[in-house]
């Protein structure tokens, strides 16, 4: 089954990346190749991989209380693991993220959740007619919430992913993933956070205003989906510090109520990667 899944995904990415290129490579604003590869090699071996997060915000699909208004907050980075490139032009990264969820309001001030997601992949930039146009990655990686007992929830996939810039505006990206549900409370976890996802990320050509939409296909051939909408503002022109927005609207925002609905919006800072966020 895993087999089947990388062929087709392989054959959609490379029909996706030949419609997309030569958009990119005759909109304008595209990078070199040559200074592209010498970024990737001399850029420094540690960064950010996500977006890192610190957002508050209420419940809006019910009245908004002290146990569904919190802080969510992420932590996401990349370690680069190899100098000089391996076959295919690839590189091997370390990926970690970690996700909290945080009860400010409650007495005590609970981590109600706290989500571990390591990973490795293999990256690869991807270059038409001398143009840079984005990025392709393989990568094998766990998700967990350290918990024990009826409250552990733990999965791992195989995953494909890509970012394309379509122009220097827009930036369409998407992932597939083969899940090994490992966790014995989640066995239908993949029921709530499907088989992969989908979205675009746009930016203003000042660079100071960003928008981007990330669709989550939940699982069955009915239209149902995770939605996370966020809108981000550059505080100061020459740093990646926003303010940011952030909308989400449905199942699987944390593991240990990945089955519980959730429409929740946040507002706080953001701090985003050089070129792109990855999903």
């Amino acid at each position: 089954m895993l087999k089947r899944l990388l062929i087709s995904l392989s054959v959609v990415m490379a029909a996706f990346l030949g419609c997309h290129a030569q958009i990119l490579v005759t909109g304008g604003g595209a990078m070199l190749e040559d200074s592209v590869k010498s970024d990737f090699s001399n850029q420094p071996y540690f960064g950010l991989y996500k977006d890192n997060y610190f957002i508050f915000g209420p419940s809006i699909n019910k009245r908004p209380t002290r146990y569904n208004t919190n802080i969510k907050f992420q932590i996401s980075v990349a370690q680069r693991l190899t100098h000089a490139t391996l076959p295919w032009g690839t590189y091997l990264y370390l990926f970690y993220t970690q996700k909290c969820f945080w009860n400010v309001l409650e007495e005590s001030l609970p981590m109600t959740d706290l989500n571990f997601n390591p990973g490795i992949g293999l990256t690869k930039p991807l270059f038409a007619k001398n143009r840079y146009i984005g990025k392709l990655t393989f990568m094998i990686e766990h998700e967990s919430n350290g918990r024990d007992s009826i409250q552990s929830r733990s999965w791992n996939r195989v995953a494909l992913a890509a970012n394309i810039f379509v122009t220097k505006n827009l930036m369409v990206h998407g992932k597939i993933w083969a899940p090994i549900v490992d966790g014995k409370n989640n066995k239908d976890i993949v029921d709530y956070c499907g088989f992969f996802n989908f979205g675009c990320q746009v930016v203003s050509d000042n660079r100071r205003f960003n928008a981007g939409l990330t669709v989550v296909k939940r699982k069955g051939w009915n239209l149902n989906a995770n939605i996370v909408l966020d809108l981000s503002y550059r505080i100061f022109k020459k740093d990646n510090q926003y303010l940011t927005l952030q909308f989400y609207n449905g199942y699987g925002e944390g593991l240990l109520d990945y089955n519980k609905y959730h429409c929740q919006v946040r507002l706080g800072l953001l701090i985003k990667p050089k070129l792109f966020s990855d999903y």
